[in-house]
């Protein structure tokens, strides 16, 4: 039946006027995808496939213990639900009446996995030293199984009362009889079993950690491999009535079925995987300085932050053929245990965000169903009336999943980082509101990263849903809420958008490149001739010379080239108004204060100097980034970064011829290369101008600007045709006669 609609509302977008100190144009700030809304926190909401957000089931919490950590749940045939805990191994019963008791308390410290017998006797898996429980109905407990192994991780019964133990840290499967004699069904060459469960058939299956792999194994402890995943551990298992067989599977190594946004850190055991893994940012400041045979490029940067985010997971579906896929990958979230609801539905537990999701259809579709006011939710169990109950962690709590819809809801958006003080502008949505139903939209803003009590109060609800003023005061970060109520349907809420104008923020040069002496590259698209980019070759005489190579510090340029007397200067600016920016280069000779400027307007990050133009020398040179062409000229700001002082060396070394002494049919030349400016970097002799041999200074080492140098030949004849040659550092070179003493 259509419902009728009390108003349906259109999105519009109201641009905010600049202040004088603001950046021109406006930023929108838009939640409208279904990352968009995944971002923030639900509360008795749900994000659909379409990224809408919808009244979501309502949940209760049955109960609140005093663990920080619930592991594994169990459901017995009078509705009483019993929990296993971490840091203290304790069980504790929650009865029908919702009353919380300590059912057990082992002498562990944590309890990993139950199982329920058909006559009420309770089994209990407990680590780290690796026991197996036998609790009576009355929580009166004894050892059970005690096997050399430390951890026992899961536990399954069979039909004849036999109980199936997986460990760790050897990957065992113990066949544990009813009266607790124990035998290794199969070893799995795995370091633990964290997961087993049985199918229709009797086959026992058996998801293990290091590797993640899943194992069918017979009664008889032959085992086959379904399947070898590319992820840690094989956390959970479900079996559908069809026979398909769905898994939980989290860490490891990305898979290719897509690609995640991080790679978390290895997890060392599934003790370290139970443990909330937290975001690391790491900021970091870089000097590069890179030999370039004998030239260096001298490279800045400015700090970079690095996010590594933790938790990682999919959903694996294996059919009765053996086949699998994936159904659902997520880099933020790690599933931790499955369940089917009552329409058949795969309901997804996760951490580190407490998410709960439904997984529907096929190929599936991801609905976030509701999030826990905890960070993990680690364990399902469902009665016979087919009520869904949750286990969490950090808090340690219990909840019950209604199948009934909430009749109101809260979602709350990730705090936005405007940059800087920002005014904020127009706040707009985009809903549908039947009958009975409404949606109210509040703002709060404040200067701090994370809401505390120097934020504003909420302002609203707002009335205007095709745009009203935010009343929150100006500040840097701003966030919104919405709450969606209806008795008879749900409102729907498709989009909020939240425009806002920065304060004009000051560009960053965050790194500027002095390329060697001589180093060019071509333009990425070349027409015809080999053209330099960052220069404006006029001359006709200029001869360049192509040698293959990486330009390094900018993957925007061509292939490396040399030309003599041209320097080439490379950066990185950002502005983070997104702005336009222009710059201009500048230098100055060493020693001097007052910068000249070589070139203004450049709306590229290279330039090419043609150091001909100026005496030889120390020289450094300075980027200026503006951001004038977005801004008004009185709101318009520049940041720059001055580079490293650098030689220019023009000029040739000088040969000097200072001795020939001819001697029994020999005749050795005494020579001196020197420069004012570099050191002396090759240095050879031809007798016919064509074949050059190099010789070595006296000392063996081309280390100085001064090098001396003695020359014998066998046939003293020769050494009148014989030619010197020398280069210096900066690829300057010059020739002269060997047999004429020249000093």
């Amino acid at each position: 039946m259509r419902l009728p609609l009390r108003s349906v509302f259109v999105l519009a977008l109201v641009a905010a006027s600049a202040a004088t100190l603001s950046a021109s144009k406006p930023v929108f700030w838009q939640t409208a995808t279904l990352n968009d809304f995944l971002r923030g926190e639900v509360e008795n909401l749900s994000v659909d496939s379409h990224g809408r957000l919808v009244l979501g089931p309502a949940t209760e919490v049955v109960a609140e213990t005093t663990s920080p950590f619930l592991w594994a749940m169990a459901v017995a045939s009078d509705g009483s639900l019993y929990v296993g805990s971490g840091n203290e191994g304790k069980v504790f019963r929650i009865d029908p009446a919702g009353k919380t008791t300590t059912f057990f308390d082992s002498t562990e410290l944590e309890v990993h996995a139950l199982a329920l017998a058909p006559d009420g006797t309770m089994y209990a898996a407990t680590s780290p030293d690796g026991r197996v429980y036998k609790i009576d109905r009355t929580g009166k407990g004894a050892p059970f199984f005690d096997p050399e192994d430390k951890y026992i991780w899961s536990l399954a019964l069979d039909p004849q009362g036999n109980l199936y133990a997986g460990t760790g840290e050897k990957g065992l499967i113990y066949k544990i009889t009813p009266d607790g004699k124990g035998t290794v069904l199969y070893a799995t060459k795995a370091t633990h079993v964290i997961s087993l469960a049985f199918e229709r058939t009797g086959q026992l299956l058996a998801g293990t950690e290091s590797p993640g792999r899943l194992f069918r194994v017979d009664t008889a402890g032959k085992a086959f491999l379904l399947l070898d995943s590319t992820f840690q551990e094989i956390r959970s298992i479900r079996i559908d009535p069809q026979g398909n067989i769905y898994l939980a599977a989290l860490s490891g190594r990305p898979s290719p079925a897509s690609q995640p946004t991080a790679t978390p850190p290895a997890e060392a055991s599934p003790s370290a995987a139970r443990e909330p893994v937290p975001t690391v940012t790491t900021e970091v400041t870089a000097i590069a300085v890179v030999d370039t045979g004998g030239a260096s490029i001298g490279t800045t940067e400015a700090p970079v932050r690095e996010d590594r985010r933790g938790g990682r997971g999919a959903i694996y579906r294996i059919r009765p053929d053996g086949l699998w896929d994936i159904l659902w990958e997520s880099g933020e979230d790690s599933p931790y245990d499955l369940m089917f609801d009552s329409n058949g539905a795969l309901i997804v537990g996760t951490g580190r965000n407490g998410k709960l999701y439904s997984l529907t259809g096929d190929p599936a579709t991801a609905t976030l169903l509701v999030q826990a006011t905890a960070q993990q939710v680690t364990g399902f169990a469902r009665d016979a009336r087919g009520n869904i109950y949750y286990a969490t962690s950090n808090p340690g709590k219990v909840f019950k999943l209604s199948s009934e819809r909430a009749a109101e809801g809260t979602y709350t958006s990730f705090v936005r980082d405007a940059q800087t003080v920002a005014d904020w502008g127009t706040l707009s949505w985009r809903a549908t509101v039947p009958a009975g139903g409404r949606v109210d939209v509040f703002t709060r803003s404040g200067n701090t990263a994370t809401p505390d009590d120097t934020w504003s109060a909420w302002s609203g609800p707002y009335s205007a849903a095709n745009g009203e003023e935010i009343k929150s005061p100006n500040a840097r970060y701003l966030q919104w809420k919405t709450v969606l109520a209806g008795k008879q349907a749900s409102p729907v809420l498709t989009s909020v958008s939240a425009a806002y104008v920065q304060r004009n923020l000051r560009p960053k040069v965050t790194s500027l490149t002095v390329h060697p002496a001589g180093t060019v590259f071509q333009k990425p698209y070349p027409t015809g001739d080999p053209d330099i980019a960052g220069f404006d070759d006029q001359a006709p005489d200029r001869r360049i010379l192509s040698s293959t190579g990486n330009p390094g510090s900018s993957s925007t340029l061509g292939r490396r080239v040399y030309q003599r007397g041209l320097q080439t200067f490379v950066w990185r600016a950002e502005d983070a108004n997104d702005d336009e920016l222009q710059y201009e280069i500048l230098y100055r000779r060493e020693g001097e204060t007052e910068w000249k400027s070589l070139k203004g307007e450049l709306e590229e990050a290279i330039f090419v100097w043609d150091t001909t133009s100026v005496p030889n020398g120390t020289y450094l040179v300075k980027v200026v980034a503006s951001d004038q062409a977005a801004n008004t000229p009185g709101a318009a700001l520049e940041g720059e970064l001055e580079s490293s002082a650098f030689d220019i060396d023009n000029g040739p070394p000088v040969v000097t011829v200072t001795a020939t002494r001819p001697s029994n049919g020999r005749t050795t030349i005494q020579f001196e290369v020197r420069d004012d400016w570099s050191s002396v970097s090759k240095v050879e002799y031809s007798l016919d101008a064509q074949r050059w041999l190099v010789v070595y200074p006296r000392d063996g080492i081309f280390d100085s600007r001064h090098e001396q140098f003695e020359l014998t030949l066998e046939n003293g004849d020769k050494a009148r045709g014989l030619i010197l040659r020398a280069y210096d550092a900066k690829n300057n070179s010059a020739t002269a006669r060997g047999d004429v003493v020249t000093k």
